[in-house]
This record gives C-alpha cells, structure tokens and sequence, in this order.
C-alpha cells in the first residue's frame, strides 16, 4: 500500500506504465521507450471506450431498418435494455476479478467477448437472436467500460490523470455525435449490419495494442486467488431481475401488476441472498469496504444521482426539441449534443479547482451550479428558440464535467492497485443503476403530467407520435412541455440531492494514497 498523502501533492515525474504499488519505476534511459508503450496503451484504451461509447448510440438510427428486415417491432427495445443490463450487473464481477488477475486479462476476455457478440449480431436472423447477442455484448462492454476506467487510473499518478479522464470524456463527446450519423449512413446506403461489423477492424486494433504495449509488473507469489462464484451468480440474478422490473414496469406491463411485483418481489429476496452469500466469502464480488468507508459510499450515491438526472436531457430533451420546438430529428440531436462539448472541457480544466479547494468542494461546486441550470429549463420562454436549450445544456455538460471527474479521481485515489477496480466498479455501477432508475421514475412522471393535463388519457410516445404525423394541436405541445419541465424538476431535485450527500456525508478532504509512482 502506498504512502497517505492529502489530496493536492508534490509535482511527479514518473513516465512510465503504473502497476501495482509494488512496481519498479523506469531507468532514466528506458523513459523514452515506456511513453511510447503507455501511449500506445492509452491509444488502445481509447478505442476499447470508444466500442462501448458508439455502441450505445450507433444502433438507435438504424432501428427501423432492423425491424423492417428482423421483425419483432414489439420487443425491439431490448436491443438497448439487454445490452444495458449484462452492461450493468457485468461491472462488479469484473471490477473484482481485475483486481484478483489484473487488468490486463479482464480487458482481453471483454474485448473478445465484445468482438464475439459484433460479429453475432451482424450474423441474426431475427430479432431474438439480435437480442441475444446484444447481451453477449453487454457482457463484454461492462470489462471494457470499468477496467479502462481502472487502468486510467493505473497509467497516470494523481495530479496526471485528468489528461487521461479528459481523452475518454472526449471519445464519449465524439461518439454521441458521430453514433447517430454513422449509424444513419450505413442504414441507408449500406446495411444495418455493418453498425456491428464496423467494431471489429476496432476492436481488433485495440486487442492487439493491449496484447502487445500493456505489460503490468509481476505480482508477488501468494495463495491461489478464491473467486466468489456465489457471488457473481448471485449478483447476475438480482440486478437482471430488478433491472428488468425498472426497465420493463410501465411499459410491458403495468407498475403494479403481477409480472413487476413479482419481480420486485424476486429481487429483494435476491438481495437478501446476496448480503448473506457475500458475507460468508473469503473474497466476496461486492466487498462490504464499499459502503463502509465514507468517501466512497458518498461518491456511489452521489453518481447514483448523476446517472438520475442525465436521463432528463438524454431521453427527453430531443422529444421537447421536436414536438415542442418543431425541429428536424438532426437538429434535435444538436441541441443535446452541445453538453458533449463543454463536459470533456470542463473535466481537463477541473483540476485546477481540486487542487485548490479538494474534490468534494469542486464536486459541489459542479452539482450546485447543475442544479440551478436544471431548475432554470422550466422557465424558458414557450415554445422558445433552440438555442436557449442550447446554451442551458453547453452550461449543465460544463457544471457536470466539473462534479463528476474530481469524484472519480478521489475515489481511484483513496485507494491502492487491489482496490481500484472493485472501487470503480462500483461508482459506475451506481450511475448506471440511477439511469435505469431515472428512466423509470421520469417516464411515469412524464406520462402522468400528460394524463393531468390531457384529461387522463394519453403517453408521452402516443402524444409525440400524433405531433410527427402532423397534427399542429396546440395544446398537446404545452403538455408535453409541461411534462418535460416536470422532468427537468426532478433532475434537479436529484441535483440537489448529490450535493446534499457530498455536503453530509462525503469527508472535506479525501484520504489520497501515493504509491512509488507518485514520488
């Protein structure tokens, strides 16, 4: 384990690829040689986060095609919602399992899953096997969004690795934007199951760049690692159940019907299961340490609201840009596009905030000034012009870049190498489960805002439907403004609730372990 440090230290100068904290820094005279291997490693790393980042947009302009070739328009949903949860209840298992092998095994074995399930999908013959595949995907993007962020950690010593978070905050930014043209492109003059093939050539490259670039130091020789089988089966089984409640309740069938109390049901028992199974296990998948120590159960449940509130602007602010604002799907999609700019902006220039005044405070600095931004959405002028959404969201993405990477940076930071996967995973794992849970909460919000004011009939996808078709009815486009201003106030109430549990529980100053790399 590394020295203790407080969270803004001296200068480092290390060069070279970061293992263990028991790892041995370059000679002078290889410097030259490891930063040629860590850029290439971080070339590599890029390209694995940009497979999962395209992944979740690329797919979602080619739908029509799919259905029109596959069928199966009545569960073509699952497409996003499998690959979202073998995403979701993948990245504790592999967190821990990067942690007991290392990095370098857990990121091949994704990569190769991930590989496996393009080259699947791009082979379906109808849509069940689409949607099976999807999840053999998902089981390889969860090692790849978790053991990246991992590794980044690994590669950089602290007051180094916002240049790293910066470089994947960007792939995300250019992914959000270039996923749905490229996705459009091949949909319309090539064929939809190019979206899938096109990860290969990628992915191939990033596989051998880890093969060949990524050398972690030897470890020291112990007893043969015990993995939590139990565990991980366990852990499979409740997050599928109570994901698939979340993802499915209000859609497939009603909240309150048999099918989602029985899975509501199954997933507390599951719960219970869990807790007992994890706390027998020599090295359980989800170690009680997680929730124990303050610094890290504050940033989890401060992500889990992140994860809550981006689901307003992600999956609402398109629907208010067209049947509102009456803009083309492209133009739509700039208007949300615009927090991608800002955000990886704004987390490159964040540390010189929290090596001023710390991570929590530039945290809270970040969610207060989100919070404002999402309570000032209700207040703009109806129907408006594009670009005051606009520059509300180039303002939230600049305020969320600011919150959220000082969180991981002190989380990876508090921690050493046998930690930080199980510590990563574990806030990504939390901010995925706040999107699921916000699409579920927002869209009942949404659908009973339009209720109320339509007379108690109508969704929100039924009113947005009649508004494409053509219908100029005035009244239908204030109620689905009201109900995404109803939206926007939710987000903001889960704003303000990360800033109250940064306020309340998270430490001032987070404990920051040094190792060799960082002397």
């Amino acid at each position: 384990m590394g020295k203790e440090s407080r969270e803004a230290g001296e200068p480092v100068s290390q060069e070279g690829i970061q293992g263990p904290d028991t790892g041995v820094q370059p000679a002078p005279a290889d410097k030259r040689v490891e930063t040629r291997r860590r850029r290439a490693v971080v070339a590599a790393l890029m390209l694995a986060m940009g497979l999962a980042a395209l992944d979740s947009t690329i797919v979602s302009t080619a739908v029509p095609q799919i259905v029109g070739d596959l069928g199966g328009f009545s569960v073509f949903s699952w497409l996003f919602s499998g690959y979202l949860l073998a995403v979701t209840v993948t990245l504790p298992v592999y967190g821990k399992l990067s942690d007991t092998f290392g990095r370098k095994p857990v990121l091949i074995v994704g990569s190769a899953l991930f590989l496996l399930g393009s080259l699947l999908c791009a082979a379906a013959w109808n849509m069940a096997a689409l949607i099976a595949f999807r999840i053999v995907q998902g089981l390889g993007g969860g090692a790849l969004q978790g053991t990246v962020q991992t590794l980044a950690a690994d590669l950089y010593p602290l007051e180094q690795r916002p240049k790293i978070q910066a470089k994947l905050s960007s792939v995300w930014a250019m992914s959000a934007i270039a996923g749905p043209a490229v996705g459009g492109l091949f949909a319309a003059y090539a064929d939809w199951r190019w979206i899938f093939l096109i990860n290969v050539p990628i992915g191939a490259l990033a596989l051998w760049l880890i093969v060949r670039h990524l050398h972690e130091p030897e470890r020291t020789p112990g007893p043969r690692p015990r993995i939590d089988w139990a565990g991980a089966l366990t852990v499979f089984a409740c997050g599928g159940v109570l994901l698939t409640a979340l993802v499915q309740g209000g859609v497939a069938w009603d909240w309150l019907s048999p099918p989602s109390l029985a899975l509501f049901g199954t997933g507390l028992a599951l719960i219970a299961v869990l807790m007992v199974v994890e706390r027998r296990a020599a090295e359980p998948i989800m170690p009680g340490w997680v929730w124990r120590r303050r610094t890290i159960a504050a940033v989890n449940l401060a992500l889990g609201a992140l994860g809550l509130l981006m689901v307003a602007p992600t999956v609402f602010l398109p629907t208010y840009a067209q049947s509102v604002l009456g803009l083309a799907p492209v133009a739509a999609g700039f208007v949300l596009s615009v927090w991608t700019l800002s955000w990886p902006v704004s987390a490159a220039l964040s540390q010189h905030v929290y090596r001023r005044i710390g991570f929590r405070n530039s945290a809270m600095l970040g969610i207060g000034t989100a919070t404002l931004i999402l309570l000032a959405f209700p207040f703009l002028p109806y129907p408006g012009e594009p670009w005051q959404p606009a520059l509300l969201m180039l303002l939230l993405g600049g305020a969320l870049g600011l919150f959220q990477l000082p969180l991981i940076i002190g989380v990876q930071s508090s921690v050493d190498w046998a930690e930080r996967g199980t510590a990563t995973a574990s806030i990504l794992f939390c901010r995925q489960t706040g999107q699921t849970i916000g699409a579920a909460l927002f869209g009942a919000v949404a659908n009973g805002v339009l209720a109320a004011r339509l007379g108690g009939a109508g969704d929100l996808d039924g009113v947005t439907r009649a508004l494409d078709s053509g219908t100029s009815d005035e009244h239908l486009r204030r109620a689905v403004a009201d109900a995404v201003h109803a939206v926007y106030l939710g987000a903001a109430c889960a704003a303000g609730l990360a800033f109250l549990v940064l306020l309340l529980l998270a430490p001032r100053r987070f404990p920051i372990l040094r190792g060799p790399a960082d002397d």
